[in-house]
C-alpha cells in the first residue's frame, strides 16, 4: 500500500464526507441546486446517508480492500449519476461539481489497483 494511495483516500473520503454533511445540514449551496434539478425532497437524506456510508466504505477499505473497492464503484456510480442529473436539468454550469468529488474517488480506487 503506497502513502498516495493512503493520502488520496483519506482526503477523498474527507471530501466526500463533506458533501454528506452538507446535504444533512441542508446547506443552501447544495439543497437549492437540488431543489432545481427537481430531486425530491424525501430523497436528499438518502443521498447523504449513500456518501456518509461511501465515505467510511474508502475509509475501511484502508484495511480490507474488497469494502474499499465497493464504496468506490458505489460512489463512482453515485456521482456519474449527478453528472446525468445535472445534465437533463440543463445546468451545465454545474456540471463541474459532482465531477470535483468524482475525480479523487476514482484516483484513489486507481492507486489502489
Amino acid at each position: 500500500m503506497s502513502t498516495a494511495y493512503v493520502v488520496v483516500t483519506i482526503l477523498a473520503a474527507a471530501w466526500v464526507g463533506f458533501s454528506a454533511l452538507s446535504v444533512f445540514i441542508r446547506a443552501k449551496w447544495v439543497v437549492g441546486p437540488l431543489a432545481e434539478y427537481g430531486v425530491p425532497q424525501a430523497a436528499w437524506p438518502w443521498l447523504g446517508v449513500a456518501k456518509a456510508a461511501g465515505a467510511a466504505g474508502l475509509v475501511v477499505g484502508l484495511a480490507v480492500p474488497p469494502i474499499g473497492l465497493a464504496a468506490g464503484i458505489g460512489l463512482v456510480i453515485y456521482f456519474a449519476g449527478a453528472v446525468i442529473t445535472v445534465l437533463r436539468a440543463r445546468s451545465y454550469k454545474h456540471v463541474p461539481f459532482p465531477l470535483l468529488y468524482l475525480a479523487p474517488v476514482a484516483v484513489a480506487m486507481a492507486l489502489g489497483a
